[in-house]
């Protein structure tokens, strides 16, 4: 019998615990900034994972290019569009090698110039839809917010009851000792 308030204790520890990391957890799986980050660290690994693909491991290369007059002839006997993207991808490998001229940096600055629009039009698109995240995001933590301390409420009032109908059986038990 001594027991019994000691487990229901450690029983509402538990619980506590469990609802505190099930509610860290929501926050942040409802967090914007965590959402943006796991966004950003998928398109991160498709890009690494596209690099990969069209790129290869630099021993593959080395031995692409060792082998390839031969292997050239004979993939592209007849077929001058695949000629064609071999060609391509060729020469996509001689330039990711080669290191930048003036010419083309001066090009990229062009580029990057002209793109800046763009970058300003997508940072302002990033923050609307962060803005408009946010609400339903606050809606969200706040219902959990509440649903804990309800959920919270109820374990503590069943705990109070559990223990009051020990401490009543406690009382009982010794009544009926003494008794005997």
């Amino acid at each position: 019998m001594g027991t019994a308030p000691e487990e229901l204790r450690m029983e509402i520890a538990e619980t506590r615990a469990d609802l505190s990391t099930t509610l860290d957890a929501i926050g942040d799986r409802v967090s914007p900034g965590r959402m943006i980050e796991r966004r950003k660290n998928r398109m991160a690994a498709s890009v690494q994972s596209l690099r990969d693909r069209v790129m290869g491991t630099a021993h593959q290369a080395t031995e692409a290019a060792t082998d390839m007059p031969d292997e050239l002839r004979a993939r592209t006997q007849g077929a001058p569009i695949l000629a064609g993207a071999v060609a391509f991808g060729v020469g996509f490998l001689i330039a990711s090698a080669l290191p930048t001229t003036e010419a083309e940096e001066q090009m990229g600055a062009a580029l990057m110039d002209k793109a800046e629009p763009i970058k300003d039009e997508l940072v302002a698109a990033g923050k609307e839809a962060a803005e408009h995240l946010s609400g339903p995001a606050k809606e969200s933590v706040e219902a959990v917010k509440e649903a804990a301390t309800q959920s919270a409420q109820v374990v503590a009032g069943e705990a109070k009851g559990a223990a009051q109908q020990t401490k009543e059986q406690v009382t009982q038990t010794a009544n009926e000792v003494r008794s005997s």
